[in-house]
């Protein structure tokens, strides 16, 4: 798979902070599929291929899932609890990408097993910045897990 191939899916409500990703990404030349959940019930449809998702091979996981923590609907927390505890998305790589500060939020991520837990900078420079370094280190850099053979 080439890193091209390698699909980012972008867990975020907020229409801002979505088109800011995505502009980073794209400014920084990282053109991988983004697919976006607007909800954290979209998000859990989408990885395992249930709801408007129904027909999607899970088989085919994202590279990276960033999670934002204050969704409607299902919040990140059991976004990552419910991924955590199924054996098909046990392993996928997880970076929180919020504003939340409270040191209750990064606690709870860490024990459920994100891989990363990055506050969102309101500068959109800084932003870019930071959305350039993890799209470079998870598509590029990380070696992800091997994938079993069913």
């Amino acid at each position: 798979m080439s890193i091209r191939d390698k699909i980012i899916l972008l867990v975020e409500d907020n229409p801002d902070d979505e088109a800011l990703a995505i502009r980073a990404l794209k400014r920084n030349h990282i053109m991988n599929e983004v697919v976006v959940a607007h909800d954290g019930v979209e998000a859990l449809d989408y990885l395992f291929g249930t709801g408007t998702y129904g027909s999607r091979d899970t088989t085919l996981q994202p590279a990276v899932i960033l999670l934002d923590l204050k969704l409607p609907r299902v919040d990140g927390i059991e976004v990552l609890r419910r991924l955590r505890e199924d054996e098909r998305t046990k392993l996928l790589p997880v970076v929180i990408l919020t504003t939340s500060n409270e040191e209750r939020d990064m606690l709870n991520s860490y024990s459920l097993g994100c891989n990363s837990y990055v506050r969102k900078p309101v500068d959109f420079l800084q932003f870019s910045e930071a959305i350039r370094q993890l799209g470079m280190y998870w598509l590029l850099m990380n070696e992800p897990p091997p994938s079993k053979a069913n």
